[in-house]
């Protein structure tokens, strides 16, 4: 393994922890003695993605997650969500034991991870996805999204105080200004 700060060819494994489907190593370089972390997970390898126009792609992680990404964006979401949320997409994937699977069946899942997640990314992502053809439809996914739903489980928008225009104070001008 290569050092990040020197370049170094060598480290030595100081640390070692299984989280999910990843193996989590801090390393410390032979050379310089930087400390870094790496990360191994199993090599998805062959699965391949059925297109909606009958291609096949071979599946890479870094595109589900940069699409998961920009659903996400600006979203108050912890450091690391997205992460994990792609490695338990994946992980779910490779539990499905398929060689092929349709890309209809991966947006479905990410659907339905980011509903519970976050629906703000939810309805970024389904805009994309499903592609809808007008605001009426559009509006009946966030209509039916907000009929079967807890809403309050999910992150504000807008802080508490905001929400209720009683609780403005209306500003009058000092004597001084006027």
């Amino acid at each position: 393994m290569r050092c990040p700060h020197c370049g170094h060819d060598d480290s030595k494994v100081t640390d070692s922890r299984n989280i999910d489907d990843t193996v989590r190593r801090r390393r410390e370089c032979l050379g310089c003695g930087f400390r870094f972390t790496t990360y191994e997970r199993i090599q998805t390898g062959n699965m391949v993605i059925i297109k909606k126009d009958r291609r096949r792609e071979a599946f890479e992680r870094e595109k589900l997650a940069a699409g998961i990404r920009k659903a996400c964006e600006k979203r108050p979401l912890p450091t690391g969500t997205v992460e994990k949320l792609v490695d338990d997409i994946e992980s779910e994937l490779v539990r499905l034991g398929k060689a092929e699977i349709p890309s209809s069946a991966v947006g479905e899942i990410v659907m339905e991870r980011l509903k519970v997640l976050d629906h703000i990314a939810y309805i970024r992502f389904a805009s994309v996805y499903r592609d809808f053809a007008d605001i009426t439809s559009l509006k009946q996914e966030i209509d039916t999204l907000i009929a079967g739903s807890q809403l309050e489980s999910q992150l504000p928008l807008i802080p508490g105080e905001e929400l209720n225009p009683s609780h403005k104070k209306i500003r009058t001008p000092s004597p001084r200004h006027r």
